[in-house]
């Protein structure tokens, strides 16, 4: 069985997320998602953020047909997961820079011989752009009372 691992904080699932999804279970027999844990999501992302509680952001993810399974990650870098999961592909974004990966990551990835592919075409939507379209919303609302 070929395993294919993403990870992501997936705040607000759009239509880029599905994408990279479907496109890397296509890669493989089995779809492992790692998602960031609520404290490395407010790491990476800022304050406010994550929008969604892990748990929640999981259970949306887990819903997707091309993802047979997901699980939550503590630390800053998926590193550590990529070493417990030992997927043969690890699928990122074609939007990724490759030379953006954490030392720890690429370090996982050449001792245990996982490939990195970039998949999903084009960027197409970001969290960051609809929480801000929804937050425009809210505002806009909050004046029609």
């Amino acid at each position: 069985m070929r395993v294919v691992m993403c990870n992501g904080v997936f705040d607000l699932l759009h239509v880029g997320h599905v994408r990279v999804l479907t496109a890397a279970r296509a890669l493989g027999d089995i779809l492992v998602v790692a998602i960031n844990s609520d404290t490395s999501a407010t790491h990476h992302k800022g304050p406010g953020r994550p929008l969604q509680p892990a748990q929640e952001r999981a259970e949306i993810i887990c819903a997707l047909e091309c993802v047979d399974h997901v699980c939550i990650f503590e630390e800053l870098d998926v590193a550590e997961t990529m070493r417990q999961l030992k997927p043969e592909i690890h699928a990122k974004g074609e939007d990724y820079d490759p030379t953006g990966i954490p030392a720890s990551e690429s370090s996982a990835a050449n001792e245990l011989g996982i490939e990195l592919k970039l998949v999903g075409g084009p960027k197409v939507g970001a969290s960051r752009e609809l929480a801000t379209r929804l937050s425009a919303v809210v505002e806009d609302g909050k004046g029609r009372k």
